[in-house]
């Protein structure tokens, strides 16, 4: 029994070192989580290749409803950091289990700090608590630009001695932003307060940062009821837009029937998509196409 106890006792010991080490044991590297596959972008570009990234929402999966896999969770528990988004549904309801995962992993919203669109402000004693908030900051270049900067100082904190490294790409990034965002103001400046239709509400930090106008078949997360829907056809209508632009990762059922009554078409955009500054150069490009 006293030989069993040991055994016990030591394998429990073994497990609890390994689930410490935060390197990838095949590659070595320290590993960083993301929920998202911009967000790998983005640390890449700032670290290079000196961390493993791993993304909690795969290619395809809906950030909204997304469940993680065992094998997801064991990639967590050897993470240095993980970098949230902030307000994407799938961070709140497995926030908990991610964290208990990994209770030595830094979490970091990327959220904080930045100027978010939100349904209301709530005073809460002596604190605001923001209620229905837009998460897709990252397709505004302006606040990717913050969050960079809060991934830059992080990943220093994890490798000192190559701040200056990180730095530098940091600075590049910003610049290589700042193109990104001329050529998009260049292409847009004729279409100020145009209008345009969307099933999902992903576009609201762009449109806001080039002077756009987004309409949503979705009211605040949910699916659209038939008053809601009436009234976007309606103005569908009165705009003559004849374009619903809509995710891959959503169902067609609804804008389907949206574009039959207004007699339009269904257009698919990507805002998940890792190549973010091309993404976001072709988003504009389809939006300049559909106005």
């Amino acid at each position: 029994m006293k030989q069993l106890f040991f055994v016990l006792t030591l394998t429990a010991l073994l497990f609890s070192c390994n689930s410490k080490k935060t390197k990838n044991q095949d590659s070595g590297k320290q590993v960083v989580t993301v929920s998202i596959l911009p967000q790998k972008t983005f640390v890449e570009k700032i670290g290079g290749n000196d961390f493993e990234v791993n993304v909690l929402i795969p290619p395809g999966a809906s950030p909204s409803t997304y469940t993680l896999l065992p094998s997801q969770l064991k990639k967590i528990s050897r993470s240095e950091i993980w970098f949230r988004i902030g307000y994407i549904g799938f961070e709140h309801s497995w926030k908990d289990k991610i964290e208990q995962a990994n209770k030595n992993m830094k979490v970091v919203n990327l959220s904080e700090g930045l100027d978010l669109i939100a349904g209301s402000e709530v005073q809460h004693g002596d604190h605001v608590h923001i209620d229905g908030v837009d998460p897709h900051t990252w397709l505004s270049p302006q606040l990717v630009k913050q969050m960079a900067q809060r991934i830059m100082e992080e990943l220093s904190e994890l490798q000192p001695e190559n701040s200056d490294e990180y730095n530098s790409n940091y600075l590049q990034f910003v610049k290589e932003i700042d193109e990104l965002d001329n050529e998009i103001r260049t292409k847009l400046k004729n279409y100020q307060g145009k209008e345009f239709i969307t099933f999902h509400p992903s576009l609201s930090y762009f449109a806001r940062e080039y002077g756009l106008v987004q309409h949503s078949l979705e009211l605040e997360g949910k699916e659209p009821t038939p008053k809601h829907m009436s009234e976007v056809v309606k103005l569908a209508k009165e705009k003559n837009i004849e374009v619903i632009f809509i995710q891959s990762e959503f169902d067609r059922d609804h804008a389907r029937v949206f574009a039959e009554e207004v007699g339009g078409e269904i257009v698919e955009v990507t805002p998940l998509d890792p190549n973010w500054a091309e993404n976001l150069v072709e988003l504009t490009n389809i939006l300049t196409d559909n106005f």
